[in-house]
């Protein structure tokens, strides 16, 4: 083989691997991440859909869920698939990362003083 083609072929290779390190890999963590947080949610979590109906969960079924949402309590089935936020779960993250940086700036006050 010619040093042309060898190259030619170590650079498609070098694209390939770049290509499924920077596309397919981070798709495939996001759909794990979304699959997860759709098979956890319970009763009692704030959840917000892909249409942007945003209600509180009163019955989750294999498939399906119920919210409730609005003042008047209307109640609404949809498939978990259509679950694009868990409001609960994040809110619960934001105060632990917020708890934890405060943690840590006390932290650097004492060793500072």
């Amino acid at each position: 083989m010619p040093a042309d083609s060898m190259s030619m072929i170590v650079m498609l290779v070098v694209m390939v691997a770049v290509f499924y390190f920077f596309l397919i890999r981070p798709e495939n963590k996001k759909k794990k991440a979304m699959n997860e947080m759709r098979s956890s949610l319970k009763v009692g979590d704030n959840i917000t859909t892909i249409g942007g109906v945003v209600g509180d969960i009163v019955f989750v079924k294999d498939e399906n869920i119920v919210i409730e949402t609005g003042a008047d309590k209307v109640r609404i089935e949809f498939t978990k698939w259509a679950v694009s936020t868990n409001n609960t779960a994040e809110k619960a993250a934001t105060k632990a990362k917020e708890a934890a940086m405060a943690a840590r700036n006390e932290a650097k006050k004492k060793k500072k003083g």
